[in-house]
């Protein structure tokens, strides 16, 4: 195993890695729209701004891992409100472009630090 670390996405809050690579995978845990380097959480708002930031984490912690977002195998999308799926979506698919990984949208209400968004990943290792 190998535990990643990207100084561009907002370090662990807790006891755990951003990411792990094992078994020729990157496992990249939930990433909140946090804005990094900054000492106290800073959430930007508008889930316009929060779902670009939280992508923005994942990738550069998929670089970190030598990996990237056309490698991605399963995206978990957390929601506090359901009424932001629709541009949640447009702005995913923006995003990923034509690859199409595996994905599932859950609602929870109560994401960290008043986070609309939280996003959380599999992808293939380098």
């Amino acid at each position: 195993m190998e535990f990643i670390r990207s100084s561009l996405a907002p370090p662990p809050g807790g006891h755990y890695s951003q990411a792990v690579v094992a078994n020729g995978f990157v496992f990249v845990s939930g990433q909140l729209p946090l804005a990094a380097g900054q000492q106290a959480p800073t959430v930007p708002p508008g889930i316009a701004a929060q779902t670009r930031l939280a992508f923005g984490h994942l990738a550069a912690i998929l670089e970190a891992a030598g990996s990237s977002l056309d490698r991605l195998v399963s995206v978990t999308v957390y929601l506090a409100d359901i009424a932001d799926w629709p541009l949640v979506n447009e702005i995913y698919a923006e995003i990923l472009g034509g690859h199409r990984p595996a994905r599932t949208i859950a609602v929870s209400p109560q994401l960290h630090h008043g986070c609309r968004i939280e996003v959380q990943a599999t992808a293939l290792a380098a």
